[in-house]
């Protein structure tokens, strides 16, 4: 019986050591990594991907388990060659933090600037937060820097096409995008019709400039202006318009669309609207029919209104085509009546076509001609003769 139990006392203290001693073990170790470090420092995402040019800025938190608050130094244990980091803290570069005990959130940030020419591949930056004392921590900040595809740069418009009347200006908002690794000089040209002005703004300026800098993977907004040239006829005119670098050259294509402005003008050379004509007799009058719009005008006819007993005619009754900003000369054939008296009157000539027509009045002053005038004239005479006739035979006596 007594060995039965001395092997029973044996088994309990075997399964009680079993169980203390690695709890003790564990205590043991847990008492030492607080004494020797109690600092954590980390941040809520250390590995990311990034590109070249890149700025970044990460959080840091700490963690104090020391039981009291206490001033942390911190530095930049590694960084690849041609990187820049430094702390920064209440947006200023520090380089001590103080930590108090339990959990502190964001109380410091580490800035990190990737040189434009990096290459593409994995990289480690390694930060060291540290006492006076046995307290401190790493952080490695694990960066792939990815392989930018150049060239990618771009020169557009939402709206490349516009419509407007002639004599309008265009206005084309277009935004020019530098995707490149590098800062790009742009010089603007474009390619539009002679006598036409246009121009590139950038927003937020008052003037046009001829060229422009970007960083590295920025944009800004440009706005084309498009004048067209005062003769400019109706119809689609497109306009190339170009920004080159050293490095690229890009390109857009705008549309302007000058819509159809139809007008006729009925005049005469010398512009004056006035003449003489005898009753019943023909009397040529030379007319000038101007397209004063910016497209042609086909199949123009000449009409009028005339006093009652008046005819009037044209040497060209219809004109085939007038091309914009051209004119025509036509000659018209206006007969008084044969009755009509002296005095002044209106004859209207009109030219019209679908589009459009104009009309201008004529005075007319009618001057008669009648036989009495040549009768009188006769009698004068007569009257002149049979008295010579007397003094020559009767005044000898």
């Amino acid at each position: 019986m007594n060995g039965i139990a001395g092997s029973r006392r044996k088994t309990a203290v075997r399964i009680m050591a079993a169980l203390v001693l690695p709890a003790l073990l564990l205590l043991g170790a847990g008492r030492e990594v607080s004494a020797a470090g109690g600092l954590q420092m980390s941040t809520g995402y250390p590995g990311m991907a990034v590109t070249a040019g890149d700025e970044l800025s990460f959080a840091l938190d700490f963690t104090n388990t020391t039981g009291a608050g206490m001033a942390v130094s911190l530095e930049t244990v590694s960084l690849p060659e041609g990187w820049e980091g430094y702390f920064t803290g209440n947006g200023s570069e520090v380089s001590q933090v103080y930590v108090k005990n339990g959990e502190n959130e964001g109380t410091a940030a580490y800035s990190l600037s990737i040189p434009e020419e990096a290459a593409g591949g994995d990289y480690e930056v390694v930060l060291r937060a540290y006492t006076g004392g046995e307290a401190s921590d790493t952080l490695t900040l694990n960066l792939k820097v990815t392989e930018e595809e150049l060239g990618g740069s771009s020169f557009q418009s939402e709206y490349p096409e516009q419509e407007g009347s002639a004599g309008a200006s265009f206005s084309f908002d277009t935004t020019l995008v530098n995707n490149s690794a590098s800062e790009q000089n742009y010089s603007f040209s474009s390619n539009a019709p002679s006598g036409w002005n246009v121009t590139f703004t950038p927003s937020g300026e008052s003037s046009p400039v001829n060229s422009i800098t970007l960083e590295p993977r920025k944009s800004q907004t440009i706005t084309v202006g498009v004048t067209p040239a005062a003769d400019a006829q109706a119809g689609a005119y497109t306009i190339s318009c170009a920004a080159v670098s050293a490095g690229e050259n890009l390109k857009t294509e705008l549309t302007a669309t000058i819509t159809g402005q139809y007008a006729l003008d009925v005049t005469t050379p010398s512009g004056r609207l006035s003449t003489e004509a005898y009753a019943n007799k023909q009397k040529e009058v030379a007319l000038k029919i101007v397209n004063n719009g910016n497209t042609d005008l086909t199949n123009v006819t000449l009409s009028s209104s005339a006093p009652d007993g008046w005819t009037v005619s044209f040497s060209q009754p219809t004109i085939d085509v007038i091309e914009a900003g051209a004119s025509v000369e036509v000659t018209a054939y206006m007969t008084p009546g044969e009755d009509s008296l002296s005095g002044d009157y209106v004859v209207s000539i009109k030219a019209s076509n679908s589009d459009t027509s104009d009309n201008a009045e004529f005075r007319i002053s009618v001057k008669t001609e009648t036989i009495w005038g040549v009768v009188g004239v006769l009698l004068i005479v007569c009257v002149f003769a049979g008295i010579g006739w007397v003094f020559h035979k009767y005044g000898r006596r």
